[in-house]
């Protein structure tokens, strides 16, 4: 497939990436300079910084809020020097193999976690998985909460590598879904599959939490081909945020 020129406002975004990743100049949590500064040093217009920064909080990278400035996500983890805006992109990513890396690293993730989990960090974990829920029940969207989710249980392995690279796998296929429609069938386990978890690792079984978080990513795979096959047979639908 031919590679398409990007545009100023995608160059700019990629600036801006730079910033993060090669010249750790901001850090998660951190807040950009303001637009005008920012647009000078940057040589470009406030119209195409603000597009530039659309395009990132898209991506997940920054967000804005009213009256306060644009941040870098409290939970943005740069992969290394070469992440780009291209190299993010939903078109590029195959869902499935993600899903794959996911069924590698989650269950030994929650294994380490029934082991290593502090009270307090059990206590999150629980917190989060009882809110997405909440959110569930009342057919509201709940990608933050889910990433939170399984973010929680990575940090609690208390393992640098397992904390880095969980939030980058379920980033990307968050976007990825997001791009891709409607997967209804990935949620319909969610509940009971979150409940079972929590309750292995409330009780320090390590096995068991490995087979539920195991089960829990099979179930969403599932979920999705059955996804892809609807979208095979049908044309058209409502579109929604659906979660994994």
């Amino acid at each position: 497939m031919m590679k398409r020129d990007q545009s100023l406002a995608e160059r700019t975004a990629d600036d801006i990436l730079s910033m993060l990743n090669i010249e750790k100049r901001f850090s998660a949590g951190d807040r950009l300079p303001s637009e005008n500064e920012l647009a000078n040093e940057l040589g470009v217009s406030r119209t195409t910084l603000r597009e530039a920064v659309r395009l990132l909080a898209a991506h997940q990278v920054l967000v804005t809020e009213r009256g306060r400035g644009t941040f870098v996500r409290q939970d943005f983890h740069p992969s290394d020097a070469k992440l780009t805006l291209e190299s993010m992109t939903p078109e590029l990513i195959d869902v499935r193999d993600l899903f794959e890396m996911r069924l590698i690293f989650e269950p030994e993730a929650a294994y380490y976690a029934a082991q290593r989990a502090t009270d307090a960090e059990l206590e999150r974990i629980r917190h989060y998985a009882e809110l997405e829920e909440e959110l569930i029940a009342k057919g509201e969207d709940r990608a933050e909460v889910e990433m939170a989710f399984h973010n929680s249980i990575a940090t609690a392995t208390h393992n640098s590598f397992i904390g880095e690279l969980v939030p980058l796998i379920y980033r990307s296929i968050d976007r990825a879904l997001r791009l891709s429609g409607d997967f209804p069938d990935i949620i319909a386990n969610v509940v009971e599959d979150n409940r079972l978890l929590i309750e292995f690792l409330t009780r320090r079984n390590a096995e068991g939490a490995r087979s539920a978080m195991r089960i829990h990513i099979i179930h969403a795979m599932d979920g999705l081909d059955n996804g892809v096959q609807t979208k095979g047979d049908y044309d058209g639908g409502t579109e929604e945020k659906n979660h994994l």
